[in-house]
């Protein structure tokens, strides 16, 4: 049994290795034709897949089993992958409409392969939303209303979905074996070489000794992080490993130093230049660079981690947790001369996408080779033949969930447009919203963030796009700020509960009860709920406008987050608020949300009493204490 496990093992680095291989030569020579390089790329993943996720747990009795269904699962991954790949100019000659045989049966095993892998990777969530489309596409006739529709053969639905750019080789599946491949092999690389534990010393080490210090410690490692990892829960467990117990050494509940870590490494995903999967989806549906989105997401994550560093911060004040005393602390200055070529990588990728306007993955490419390169300055970091085969397994393996996800999403979307679904939804949430821009804000950002729960942030972003996006771009919303906005609350679905998956690994690590950390992880991430509200209406905070008008809206944009923070948490300099002051706060971070001089004036006005009322009114400050218990 122990040797049938290991040559899995073994197998599965192989094809993993092989799988960043495929990515690098691709990201550095010019991907192939699209049907090519998205199925070789999801055959590698379903591969992987079967291999590292057996049908039958190690503990089940039909464990030596596995072979008989997870070897012929993943044959038949390869064969519904490279039959495409071979045949993508026969194919693109006939056109979906006119498939063979074989090629229809091919695709029904195609999209059962890709529910079963997601299945096994990811849960039942997005494979059950994948049933059931496959069964609105059959069963349209028989249901009533506006989701009536002529119905479709098992013929015309198999080839959409297998032979289209439609379906399962779309565009999420197109960005998954382009884009995002190649940024998780940077990530991987950086990881091996030890960036993240450069991250996380210089963080403690400059941090550290500011009130609640290892909380804030936490913040700004994983927002360092998240410019390389994109993924909520991988920067969770990635810093939490580290923080999480210096939070709780420093007096913070269990429950706390996990929603404190999760809720500042979900912002990774919104974190440039690397950030999620999405955000590499949006550059195609919008049709723009991915520079325009970097530089769009720039002030929004900032002042999500600002959210998040203030609501942090109120909350240790009100107990008095202090910080680590400096004599405690490594030096900042000797940790970062010991470490700075380690940001050399990040240096070079943000210069060719911004300054020479190169492709992403040409630039994350020649990022992963700064990484090697830069490596072998330092005696500890040096990447030899071991680490390198490392960070070519690590990265293969992270890959294979997204490709999974992007796969399964395809058949959602591919159902979607071939039943012309999703051009009538646009028009129900536009009637059911009553031509008012903010209900349908408030529907969408409800139905993101439900969607969120059970699904990983790409796929409620692709569906969401499809759906939603038209309904808030035909009301006036800038088309990058509605793309955003849906992408930003897919986002802050990783903490909210009652599944909010990045604060349940937060509480794993932290050993604490995962509905208590979840719900003050969402506390703490309530701030941050205001943001998207803001650029809807001021698109300057995605860089939209006039460099005057980018400024007034980023001053108003901290100061209604400040304000936000301190009513939600009852604190206002340096002592706990009255009811009125927090009613004062709230109400003035809210009026700073829609630009124009009548609502900032009204919103800094209600502020300014606020203040007023703290120096005029008495109440006694919580005491400072060494260590407490925050949660």
């Amino acid at each position: 049994m122990t040797e049938r496990r290991n040559l899995a093992a073994a197998l599965a680095a192989a094809v993993a290795v092989a799988f960043s291989l495929f990515h690098l030569w691709s990201s550095f020579g010019g991907t192939l034709a699209t049907l090519q390089q998205n199925y070789i790329h999801l055959a590698f993943a379903l591969v992987l897949v079967f291999l590292t996720n057996p049908a039958f747990g190690t503990g089940s009795r039909l464990a030596s089993a596995r072979w008989a269904v997870d070897g012929p699962l993943a044959i038949a991954a390869v064969v519904v992958g490279v039959y495409p790949a071979i045949h993508f100019l026969d194919i693109a000659m006939r056109g979906a409409g006119d498939p063979t045989g074989l090629e229809v049966w091919l695709g029904v095993a195609a999209t059962l392969i890709i529910i079963e892998a997601t299945r096994r990777a990811l849960g039942w969530a997005l494979p059950i939303l994948a049933i059931l489309a496959l069964l609105y596409a059959f069963l349209g006739p028989d249901l009533p209303g506006i989701f009536a529709h002529r119905g479709f053969s098992l013929e015309r639905v198999s080839a959409t979905l297998y032979l289209t750019t439609s379906g399962i080789a779309g565009t999420p599946l197109q960005v998954s074996a382009t884009y995002v491949a190649i940024f998780v092999i940077f990530a991987a690389f950086l990881d091996v070489s030890g960036a993240g534990k450069f991250f996380i010393d210089w963080s403690h080490a400059g941090l550290g000794w500011m009130r609640g210090g290892p909380a804030k410690v936490a913040i700004a490692a994983s927002a360092m992080m998240g410019t390389v990892s994109g993924s909520a829960v991988a920067n969770t467990v990635a810093t939490g490993t580290f923080t999480i117990p210096i939070m709780k050494r420093a007096g913070m509940s269990p429950a706390f130093a996990g929603a404190v870590e999760a809720t500042a490494s979900s912002g990774g995903q919104i974190m440039p230049p690397v950030m999620g999967a999405a955000a590499f989806i949006m550059v195609e549906i919008l049709g723009i660079s991915y520079t325009q989105v970097m530089v769009a997401a720039a002030i929004p994550a900032a002042l999500y981690f600002l959210a998040v560093f203030a609501m942090v911060d109120f909350e240790v004040a009100k107990r008095g947790i202090r910080g680590i005393p400096r004599a405690d602390l490594p030096d900042a200055w000797a940790i970062f001369r010991g470490g700075w070529y380690l940001l050399a990588p990040l240096a070079v990728l943000i210069y060719l996408l911004v300054g020479i306007e190169y492709t992403p993955t040409k630039s994350a490419f020649f990022g992963v080779v700064t990484v090697v390169f830069v490596s072998f300055l330092g005696a500890s970091t040096r990447m030899g033949p071991t680490r390198i085969w490392e960070a070519l397994r690590q990265g293969g393996m992270a890959i294979l969930e997204t490709a999974c996800v992007c796969a399964c999403a395809g058949i959602v979307i591919g159902v979607l447009m071939l039943t012309g679904l999703a051009l009538r939804l646009s028009g129900i949430m536009i009637d059911l919203a009553g031509g008012s821009l903010i209900l349908l804000l408030l529907i969408t950002m409800v139905v993101s963030v439900i969607l969120g729960m059970g699904l990983p942030t790409s796929a409620v972003y692709v569906i969401l796009a499809i759906l939603v996006a038209p309904a808030m771009i035909e009301t006036g919303v800038n088309p990058l700020a509605a793309h955003m906005f849906i992408f930003y609350f897919g986002v802050l679905a990783n903490v909210t509960p009652p599944v909010a998956i990045a604060a349940y690994a937060g509480a794993g690590i932290a050993g604490a009860d995962p509905t208590k950390t979840g719900l003050i992880a969402f506390r703490l991430a309530l701030a941050g709920f205001i943001l998207p509200f803001m650029w809807v209406y001021e698109p300057a905070l995605l860089m939209q406008g006039e460099p005057s008008r980018i400024i007034l809206a980023c001053a108003t944009g901290i100061v209604g987050i400040l304000a936000l923070s301190g009513a939600l948490q009852s604190y206002l300099f340096g002592r706990k608020a009255t009811w009125y002051e927090r009613l004062l706060l709230g109400a003035g971070a809210l009026c700073l949300i829609k630009p124009g001089w009548i609502t900032d004036l009204v919103g800094l006005g209600l502020l300014a009493a606020a203040v007023a009322s703290r120096f005029l009114v008495t109440v006694p400050a919580a005491p400072a204490k060494a260590a407490g218990t925050a949660e």
